[in-house]
């Protein structure tokens, strides 16, 4: 009998530990700001079968905090990418210099902040990109931005420019909105 509660035991401690922490932390090591981030981005996509089998772009987008001793700059990363080869950078870059995020039809208007690193003062990237030809972009945004993406039952971001662009969740994405309120969680006072 000893057996079988042996094999439960290890079964249910197991499960409980791979899901795992929601919400990652650390300190960057050569700007020395600490930065919090969710550890799930929420996927969004936009279909292209039209132009070819399987084509699609896609908007990995994830909350992160930057504390400079107290000073709290929240921002929104996109990472961007298209499944169709022949898409160079500067293309997946257009229309990105500001989006709209619908969260439950309420309108987000976000403007970049910079495509690199250092334009929100980290050194190190704090969300694996996608693919290595992803285009990362930081948009300024408050903790109550964050809050109502995290509490929305109905996301689309639209891209500015001449030719808006929809996107809209691949899936459920509960893990990645339940990180999003996790990370609320975690960085309000």
């Amino acid at each position: 009998m000893r057996i079988p509660l042996t094999v439960l035991f290890i079964l249910l401690v197991g499960g409980c530990s791979s899901s795992g922490p929601l919400v990652s932390a650390h300190m960057d090591p050569e700007t020395g700001v600490s930065v919090t981030h969710s550890r799930t981005p929420l996927v969004l996509y936009r279909d292209h079968s039209a132009r070819a089998a399987y084509a699609r772009d896609f908007v990995y987008a994830g909350p992160l905090a930057v504390n400079r001793m107290g000073d709290y700059q929240y921002y929104l990363w996109l990472g961007i990418w298209s499944s169709m080869q022949d898409q160079n950078l500067s293309a997946q870059r257009d229309g990105f210099e500001s989006v709209v995020i619908f969260a439950d039809g309420e309108p987000l208007l976000l403007d970049l902040k910079g495509w690199t690193l250092a334009s929100i003062g980290v050194s190190q990237p704090v969300y694996n990109r996608p693919t290595s030809t992803a285009a990362d972009a930081y948009y300024p945004v408050t903790l109550d931005q964050i809050r109502i993406i995290a509490q929305a039952t109905d996301i689309r971001l639209i891209t500015g420019g001449p030719v808006p662009a929809s996107y809209e969740p691949w899936d459920s994405q509960k893990q990645a909105f339940l990180g999003m309120q996790e990370f609320v969680r975690s960085v309000a006072f």
